[in-house]
């Protein structure tokens, strides 16, 4: 048996114990909505179920500390429903509590809706999704850890710290990136903002408080699951990147991407593959350099792990920048901007 086989085993049993356990003592499943998105045919409903504690009460010195977010008890394979428009649809969450509905035939126009989730046992919750006009043809994918946040992710323990440990109000964004967004939304009024990122998806609530607080466009954000999975201890965060932006390529076949990220990892090699395999869906990438001294604690080295050459890694138009004004300036320069 691999080791990720017996890692999984293990997460499964413990959260199987802790299930029963929490239930003994009076919790109840919660259902936590994650904003979705979605086209004029169908749309995703996204959103988890774990148990909650009914009696417990916030302290105010902790309430704030990141590393809350990562103690969950997961509901598995539970019962819900969603109801989008006047369709409801039932399904269940998977292995790790999650919820992604595929609703078809909703009827919603584009725009930004509130969606219902029902989860056996657990109070009614709401939802948001994005439905995109099918005649829009343009967007934008954002990174988030080290583009639109200052966090360093890669770097297991100032990761831990920022995310655990700091309070989830105090996380600096990128100098500039809040007011270049903008300035594209503002060219672009019905451009969808994706943020796609490798973080769990346990600081949802925190990313989007940070974003709402600093000013950056509403959009859906695709995060990941930190867990075991069959090939592996963690999960595969440049896997994750590519299999959303071929979700999305195929989801929206009209619209071309402006890709946005950071050379603190491998965002250059996995938008310069987008950009090679869907060139009619990628319209510029844009990536955010990190100074050396950031560099080192990314990952360990003073250079990009990646570097990016626009010669011979890009066949479309690329801008870099060591923050969100030089970004701006140059992205006021491409001949679509």
């Amino acid at each position: 048996m691999a080791l990720s086989d017996i890692a999984r085993k293990v997460e499964s049993t413990a959260n199987a114990y802790s299930l029963k356990r929490s239930a003994r003592k009076g919790w109840r499943p919660s259902v936590t909505g994650y904003a979705g998105y979605g086209n004029e045919e169908f749309v995703h409903v996204l959103g988890r179920v774990l148990m909650h504690d009914p009696a417990a009460e916030e302290r105010d010195t902790w309430a704030q500390r990141g590393y809350r977010q990562f103690f969950t008890i997961q509901v598995t394979h539970h019962e819900v429903e969603v109801t989008v428009g006047g369709k409801t649809v039932a399904g269940a969450t998977n292995d790790n509590g999650y919820i992604d509905v595929l609703v078809h035939d909703h009827g919603l126009e584009p725009g930004w809706h509130g969606v219902t989730i029902r989860a056996k046992g657990a109070a009614e919750a709401s939802a948001e999704v994005l439905i995109v006009d099918k005649d829009t043809t343009f967007g934008v994918v954002s990174d988030i850890d080290d583009t639109i946040m200052v966090t360093w992710l890669p770097r297991a323990m100032i990761a831990a710290w920022n995310s655990w440990v700091k309070r989830t109000n105090t996380r600096k964004p990128v100098e500039g990136m809040a007011s270049f967004y903008r300035e594209i939304s503002q060219q672009h009024p019905e451009a969808p903002f994706i943020y796609l990122s490798t973080g769990a998806w346990n600081t949802y609530d925190t990313l989007v408080n940070f974003m709402a607080e600093n000013g950056f466009p509403r959009g859906p954000l695709l995060l990941t699951d930190w867990g075991p999975t069959p090939t592996g201890l963690f999960r595969n965060g440049l896997e994750h990147k590519r299999v959303q932006l071929r979700n999305l390529f195929i989801a929206f076949r009209k619209l071309r991407w402006l890709l946005i990220g950071d050379d603190g990892q491998h965002d250059p090699l996995t938008y310069a593959d987008a950009a090679a395999e869907h060139p009619n869906h990628v319209a510029a990438v844009a990536i955010r350099n990190l100074t050396p001294q950031e560099q080192l604690l990314s990952h360990g080295s003073l250079a990009p792990l990646v570097k990016v050459n626009e010669q011979s890694s890009f066949n479309i138009p690329l801008i870099q920048g060591t923050d969100g004004n030089a970004l701006a300036r140059a992205y006021r320069t491409l001949p679509s901007s």
